[in-house]
């Protein structure tokens, strides 16, 4: 049974991106991949961020490489793309994961503020998408995109409007190149995690805020990086997650099913 579930969820060969990879949330991520047998090539700004996450992961018996890396530059994220292309001539997951968050009230958020969400959230993952998407159309078979979505793009969250919608509108474009690219073997889905401690949202984790989240959750706790990991494997496989396409997976324990 063991060998069936290692062969069943085995990255072997297969080589990932992980944009944001620098990060700990998507840390997290590119680790489960490269502990699964993927090479994980980690895009991000900080060298020295990407250093420690190389040696975490080189420590488990995986390999990675980091390559310097602005999401919002299609120059930027081309030269990725042809790095990997010179170290492995292929790519088998990428996991768009690079973003940014705000907590400044609605009246308050200024047209420079609001680009500046749209181009990095929004723009990174669409140049991201058609860059690698268009790699991954034209092999043989095909690829795993993931991207990262948000609880806020699937419910309106207090203080966080235009992070909220910028969230929404990748579960949106998820959606659509999963249709438009399914007959290509290209899987596209969405994890979607839950309150997670992050860089990108400690500052709006206020006492109040805390105590409202953990009053919405019924695991009555924060999610702890490495528990993307079964999700990630799950999307990114392409025997696990084979029929897999166009999902919304939620990692946030139990948040989106309560009420009242």
């Amino acid at each position: 049974m063991s060998s069936y579930i290692e062969k069943l969820f085995s990255l072997e060969g297969q080589v990932a991106v992980v944009s944001g990879g620098t990060g700990e949330l998507c840390g997290a991520m590119a680790e489960g991949l490269a502990g699964a047998g993927a090479f994980v090539y980690l895009l991000g700004r900080s060298a020295e961020k990407a250093a420690d996450k190389i040696a975490r992961i080189e420590s488990l018996g995986g390999s990675a490489a980091f390559l310097p890396f602005e999401a919002t530059k299609r120059e930027s994220i081309q030269s990725a793309l042809d790095s990997v292309l010179k170290g492995h001539g292929k790519v088998d997951i990428l996991v768009n994961g690079a973003g940014g968050n705000s907590a400044t009230p609605f009246f308050e958020i200024s047209d420079e503020e609001f680009q500046s969400l749209l181009e990095l959230n929004i723009k990174s993952v669409f140049a991201s998408s058609q860059i690698f998407g268009a790699q991954m159309v034209g092999q043989d078979d095909g690829g795993s995109i993931i991207n990262v979505g948000s609880m806020s793009g699937l419910v309106p969250l207090s203080r966080v409007f235009t992070y909220s919608l910028t969230k929404a509108a990748v579960h949106n474009l998820s959606k659509n190149l999963a249709r438009e690219w399914a007959p290509h073997n290209v899987r596209v889905n969405t994890i979607v995690p839950g309150f997670f401690p992050a860089e990108q949202n400690r500052k709006v984790l206020t006492e109040d805020r805390v105590a409202s989240i953990m009053r919405h959750t019924p695991m009555n706790r924060f999610g702890n990086a490495d528990e993307l990991i079964g999700a990630t494997l799950l999307l990114a496989s392409s025997r696990a997650g084979s029929f897999i396409t166009g999902e919304e997976l939620v990692v946030d324990g139990g948040y989106a099913s309560m009420t009242i």
